[in-house]
């Protein structure tokens, strides 16, 4: 499967896919379930060029803050994350983290410097170290070429595991890029994402990759919403070995461009999966808003009507009650005229148009009821404002969503 531009190819092997990484994933002992691994690594050969992003809550998890001390010189090793507890709001968290962290650097003959950590789960909960201490030596033996332990280690109520690869060329040479993700609940767009990690073979530099990272979660995970409530441990973190043999890339030019694009086909495409996946979800909806004042404004459009519990329940039940989507992009405080707007749904069983310039047309409420039933609908929001374009990606909210969530401890 080609994509646009760049001869861009989705391949297999997700964080491994890239040239100089391991992965693998274990039950630790973190989580009571034994069935269920909470232990993930993923590893590079050497310390390689890297780069996160890290939510905007104000109350953060511990293996934030070392994350962030450890990549301030721009390169890290390892990545290791537990499941089953967010070392969050804990008096210990950061000795817990950087603890973590020696275990991994003794166990692997790394710096623990060169660790990025990272943690998910139920928030306020004690963190015991002793899981990190006899697994750890384990999950280190058990590093292959084989991204599914690691994948399935990340996941909290998770339904599916989430990866995507792909290949691209650089100054003529093949490379890759692979991610895997984690998220379903506590998904709302204000930083970056749930738990993604992703890796590169690509030579570039820490300050080049970094700056790519930032712009890019603007219109990727930034606009990615399941619930309203941002995360207290969301983090992307990227490390970039080298080993595809292109010329380092040292400036913001083509060949930086050209591996945004790489980068962005997977982490829309790890969007995606994200949202589709959000608690009790039924549908992934997908808003494209066109014609907006500027860039900017489209985005919060598209983020206010995905965000939207109104029209998530109308989407549940496969209503067209379009006038939710007016009214999300009425309060969504942009400079839109909204004698312009016009709507459409779309999905695989059709199109059809619920409004223009603002007001209702006669439409089939039968072919409504059968696009709106399909697993992935569109929302096609038109404005007559400017150029400006963005997508958001969102879920239906569903009783389920109720029943996770209301008995999530225990």
């Amino acid at each position: 499967m080609n994509t646009k531009g760049n001869g861009i190819e989705f391949i297999s092997g997700g964080v491994v896919a890239a040239k100089g990484f391991r992965a693998t994933g274990i039950h630790a002992g973190i989580r009571k379930n034994k069935t269920k691994k909470d232990l993930a690594l993923i590893m590079a050969d050497k310390p390689v060029a890297a780069a996160a992003v890290y939510t905007r809550n104000l109350v953060k998890g511990a293996p934030l803050t070392v994350t962030a001390e450890h990549l301030r010189n721009g390169y890290a090793q390892a990545i290791i994350c537990n499941s089953g507890n967010a070392n969050t709001c804990n008096a210990d968290g950061i000795e817990i983290a950087e603890a973590t962290c020696r275990i991994l650097a003794d166990a692997a003959g790394i710096a623990a410097s060169d660790v990025i950590v990272a943690s998910t789960g139920v928030i306020g909960q004690p963190l015991s170290i002793e899981p990190f201490r006899k697994g750890i030596p384990i999950l280190v033996e058990a590093l292959g070429a084989d991204s599914t332990g690691a994948n399935e280690a990340i996941m909290t109520t998770d339904t599916v595991t989430k990866e995507v690869a792909v290949k691209f060329t650089l100054g003529g040479k093949e490379c890759h890029i692979g991610g895997i993700a984690k998220g379903s609940g506590m998904i709302h767009p204000d930083m970056a994402t749930m738990l993604v990690f992703v890796t590169t073979d690509a030579a570039i530099t820490p300050e080049i990759l970094s700056e790519i990272v930032r712009k890019d979660v603007v219109t990727s995970f930034n606009m990615v919403s399941v619930d309203g409530d941002t995360s207290t441990n969301d983090m992307l973190a990227v490390m970039a070995s080298g080993e595809a043999g292109n010329a380092e890339i040292t400036e913001f030019n083509a060949e930086a461009e050209n591996f945004a694009e790489a980068f962005g086909v997977v982490t829309r495409a790890l969007c995606r999966k994200i949202a589709a996946d959000g608690e009790g979800a039924t549908k992934l909806i997908e808003c494209k808003v066109s014609g907006a004042l500027n860039d900017e404004t489209a985005r919060v459009v598209a983020k206010s009507v995905i965000t939207s519990s109104l029209l998530k329940t109308a989407m549940f039940g496969a209503d067209a009650n379009w006038g939710r989507v007016l009214c999300a992009i009425g309060y969504a405080g942009t400079d839109t005229d909204i004698n312009k707007v016009g709507v459409v749904f779309r999905s695989e069983a059709g199109d059809v148009e619920v409004c223009k310039d603002g007001h209702g047309v006669d439409f089939s409420e039968e072919l409504a009821k059968k696009v709106l039933t399909e697993k992935e609908i569109v929302i096609d929001v038109i404005l007559g404002d400017g150029n400006g374009e963005a997508v958001a990606w969102g879920c239906d909210l569903t009783y389920e969503y109720v029943k996770i969530n209301g008995d999530y401890r225990t």
